[in-house]
């Protein structure tokens, strides 16, 4: 008998089921998936690792590989609106039917093996894919690499997007801890793409103790923009070189998409073998990418750009396309962060382009609060802050108040936060 009946209360005992939210190892998911799938039938598999740019990597991915034809399972997290968008076949999110089928198999064979709320998540994944008859499947490391749950599972390409400071508490505080900590989803003889343009040292002498096929953008692969906005990707790993010229701009805006489409080539490059790409199809796909919370735009009375940055490497990149696109307006930000991330840091690089801020409070536990908010805009010298909204709807309303409808309202600082006020639009 079913533990319960509806993907919400699945969802609600997982969160206080095992006893921390985040808790990294193998062996626990490991011995679970084992007794889901003791004959360890998987599709082919690309895994994606990084601090930023996993989630667009993937949406490249997922994006050429349906432009072929091809039946394609992409798991990432965390979710914007739905947990089903977190496990997607042929983009489309999976039904509550078919997640809490999955997890009453999973607590029918766990005994009495406790699971994190991820660790439930990506074996619900793995699970249903097997059963889905796939292509190919896409997997999203959650957090770090080496002891993450989606790292049970031997990849046939695994591709690091891009390393910075960021998960100090359990990933390390220097580039090297962290490069050794996602390095750990290489294998030996499997190729291994890196879209890092700066790799740490510890991530490329992992590689050739495993002896893992290291390919390094830049190196083995570049990239060069045109200016009516094409581009051309070429690759000298091969026994011959190759390449792709006059390719159309990713959807996805910003200049670091062009970087993560090249690293999601380069990974299609090697697997041509077992899935073969055409090049019309990796036209097609660069130009249907979609993916939420992105730079993504709203067109209203004050335009709002939202963003899921969160970091500094993230932010910075945010700043640059704000300078680029929309270089003429004032620009009101919404924003939160959790009390893990640099938030003092995040504040130094954007403040040159914020004329004023609203705090937006996020009722969940890591979220940061007013008292600790202000302390770091003190710290950063920031002055024209409004704490005074009580959640994210009403620091709209009163950035609405302030902004004209030629500035810019920009939300960003936490997946929390972008997805509530997605939320609130798609219910407008």
């Amino acid at each position: 008998m079913a533990r319960f009946d509806s993907l919400t209360d699945w969802l609600v005992w997982q969160e206080g089921f095992h006893p921390r939210s985040i808790d990294l190892g193998l062996e626990r998911a490991s011995g679970v998936f084992k007794a889901l799938n003791p004959d360890a039938l998987k599709p082919l598999t690309i895994i994606v690792a990084g601090t930023n740019g996993k989630g667009s990597t993937i949406a490249v991915l997922e994006a050429i590989y349906r432009a072929q034809g091809y039946r394609v399972g992409a798991y990432t997290s965390p979710h914007i609106l739905k947990y089903n968008e977190r496990i997607r076949i042929d983009a489309q999110p999976v039904t509550d039917e078919q997640i809490c089928q999955a997890f009453e198999r999973i607590d029918a064979v766990r005994n009495e093996v406790s699971l994190s709320y991820f660790e439930f998540g990506t074996l619900a994944a793995l699970d249903i894919f097997s059963r889905s008859d796939l292509d190919i499947q896409l997997l999203e490391v959650g957090l770090g690499g080496r002891l993450d749950a989606v790292n049970i599972i031997d990849c046939d390409v695994a591709l690091i997007s891009s390393i910075s400071i960021d998960h100090i508490a359990w990933l390390g505080k220097t580039r090297e801890a962290i490069g050794h900590e996602k390095a750990g989803i290489f294998r030996t003889a499997v190729p291994a793409v890196v879209g890092d343009i700066d790799p740490p040292y510890s991530l490329l002498t992992c590689a050739k103790e495993i002896q893992a096929p290291l390919f390094c953008i830049h190196q083995a692969f570049s990239y060069q923009l045109s200016e009516n906005g094409s581009w051309d990707w070429s690759t000298q790993a091969h026994e011959q070189s190759c390449g792709y010229r006059s390719l159309p701009a990713p959807a996805l805006k910003g200049k670091h998409q062009y970087r993560n489409a090249s690293s999601a080539l380069m990974a299609i490059s090697q697997m041509q073998k077992q899935l073969p790409v055409s090049e019309a199809s990796i036209h097609q796909g660069l130009q249907t990418i979609q993916l939420k919370g992105r730079f993504q735009l709203i067109e209203a009375e004050v335009p709002v750009l939202l963003d899921v940055a969160h970091n500094p490497q993230a932010v910075t990149a945010l700043l640059s396309y704000l300078r680029e696109a929309f270089p003429d307006k004032r620009v009101y930000a919404i924003f939160s962060m959790m009390k893990d991330k640099d938030i003092t840091g995040v504040m130094e690089i954007i403040k040159p382009v914020i004329s004023h801020w609203f705090y937006a409070p996020i009722n969940i536990p890591r979220a940061v609060g007013a008292a600790s908010m202000k302390d770091c805009f003190s710290q950063c010298g920031i002055k024209n802050v409004n704490l005074s909204s009580k959640d994210s709807a009403e620091a709209y309303n009163a950035a609405k108040i302030h902004a004209k409808q030629h500035d810019l309202i920009l939300v960003f600082g936490s997946f929390f936060l972008v997805s509530e006020f997605l939320a609130e639009f798609e219910k407008q």
